[in-house]
């Protein structure tokens, strides 16, 4: 049998009881490791389920694919998914090549960004398409999400935002001369996003976005516990925070719909309250009572911020 599990979105703890049993009968353990990452090395994965983990590039689950099935229809192997395993069309690809071979599959799910993003009080049905945003480079600068976020936008839905990761990735110099060395790994930052978003809006010009009155939601470590963190306020607010008031990667990011409610404004005030907060606080070096002032008015800011763009650009009625 060949099993595609899902392990959640934070540690060794998030896989379910019957993905861990898959695991624990399994004589070979994959972990694909560049769709998504874990917020624990590999290491803690092995001394939780009693296995040795195998670590799967890009070029082993779309290249390789032979070697992680090899013998799966005589055993049971396992390939383990960060969130939940139908996050990616890869895994997809890779069930479907299963089957071509005869091989038995059994998927077993977990949580995944596409659920968890709830955590920001903004109703899972009231989403549209899911864009992934990918790094600009001096020469390619793919704008075809802005088409994705206005589709959605004139229906008045909300838009989560993936922001990409580049893990074990060839510069082109080292592509095109076939050699193995990669780059470090980088991560799309919130405010990167943001800037990226405002150059495709300011070449294109239709309107879809605008740094004042487009609400937002920052989102870090989703399902991570302690290390979560959510920022909420119009666009512009984020590029005025501290880079590290967003917490460490991974990021998502939410383009607030039209169709917003007023529950959904009422439970992001806390997010645009800490927004408000890391603003006025970035580069405020004045201790005691003055900072503890400092910090109540910007928590007051972002909250007056963000009910005000839903009350006036979004036409939401609050009290």
């Amino acid at each position: 049998m060949f099993f595609v599990v899902g392990l959640g979105l934070c540690d060794e703890k998030d896989i379910t009881v019957r993905g861990l049993e898959a695991v624990k009968s399994a004589s070979r353990v994959y972990l694909e490791a560049y769709t998504s990452i874990l917020m624990v090395q590999k290491d803690r994965l092995e001394s939780f389920y009693g296995k040795e983990v195998i670590v799967a590039d890009r070029d082993l689950v779309e290249c390789g694919s032979d070697e992680i099935l090899k013998d799966a229809d005589k055993e049971d192997v396992c390939l383990l998914v960060v969130g939940d395993p139908f996050g990616a069309t890869t895994h997809t690809d890779i069930l479907l090549r299963a089957r071509h071979l005869g091989i038995p599959t059994r998927v077993i799910h977990n949580a995944s960004i596409m659920n968890a993003i709830g955590a920001s009080g903004l109703q899972l049905y009231n989403f549209g398409q899911t864009v992934s945003l990918v790094f600009f480079t001096e020469t390619w600068k793919p704008d075809s999400f802005y088409d994705r976020i206005k589709e959605n936008t004139e229906g008045g839905l909300h838009t989560l935002l993936l922001l990409d990761i580049k893990v074990k990735e060839q510069n082109e110099e080292n592509l095109a001369r076939g050699r193995k060395i990669y780059e470090p790994p980088r991560y799309m930052s919130i405010q990167q996003a943001v800037t990226q978003l405002l150059e495709i809006e300011a070449l294109r010009k239709e309107g879809v976005l605008d740094a004042d009155k487009t609400l937002a939601v920052a989102m870090s470590r989703v399902g991570g516990l302690d290390d979560q963190r959510i920022l909420a306020g119009p666009l512009s607010s984020f590029l005025r925070a501290p880079p590290d008031a967003f917490g460490p990667p991974l990021h998502s990011m939410i383009i607030v719909g039209r169709r917003l409610h007023h529950l959904e404004v009422e439970y992001g005030e806390v997010f645009a309250e800490a927004l408000g907060e890391a603003i006025a606080l970035f580069g405020f070096d004045m201790q005691g009572e003055g900072k503890d002032e400092h910090r109540e008015k910007g928590k007051k800011e972002g909250r007056r911020r963000w009910r005000e763009v839903a009350s006036k650009v979004y036409g939401v009625a609050l009290d």
